[in-house]
């Protein structure tokens, strides 16, 4: 399971030109599911993402997570974020998982993110999805479980 994350100062999700999700401080999480990825993956990969220290203390060191901030989650699922890109031009799909634990465990990270006690945004799974952000710093991680 992969989350690509990033610092922002605000972020938003909108479909066929309505907001679905929207934050301002916190954290934009792409989420891609492998198929071998599973529920403890998933809870391993959310205390990851809610206990990264990517926000700066009062002593402008990367010392705080996003609930230590003040921040909020906005998370949407990405499929792409799995695919295999060593070889050729065209990226390969094959370690993705399958539509269904796809979104099963999508709706299960956000849920163990919810019981982090963070407010989480979330897009829509499987959606044609704009995002519109702005990173802070820039700062961005890719997190893997």
């Amino acid at each position: 399971m992969i989350a690509l994350i990033q610092r922002v100062t605000q972020a938003k999700v909108d479909i066929a030109g309505e907001t679905v999700g929207a934050i301002n401080q916190g954290l934009l999480v792409l989420l891609g599911v492998e198929k071998d990825d599973n529920e403890q993956k998933a809870k391993r990969l959310c205390e990851k993402v809610c206990g990264y220290r990517v926000f700066s203390d009062e002593n402008d060191k990367m010392n705080l997570n996003v609930q230590q901030a003040g921040g909020r989650l906005l998370v949407v699922s990405q499929f792409t974020l799995a695919a295999e890109t060593q070889k050729g031009m065209r990226p390969g799909f094959s370690n993705g998982a399958s539509p269904e634990l796809a979104k099963n465990l999508y709706h299960y990270f956000i849920e163990q993110c919810q019981q982090q006690g963070l407010e989480t945004q979330t897009g829509q799974f499987a959606a044609d999805m704009q995002i519109t952000l702005t990173n802070d710093g820039p700062v961005t991680f890719w997190l893997q479980v």
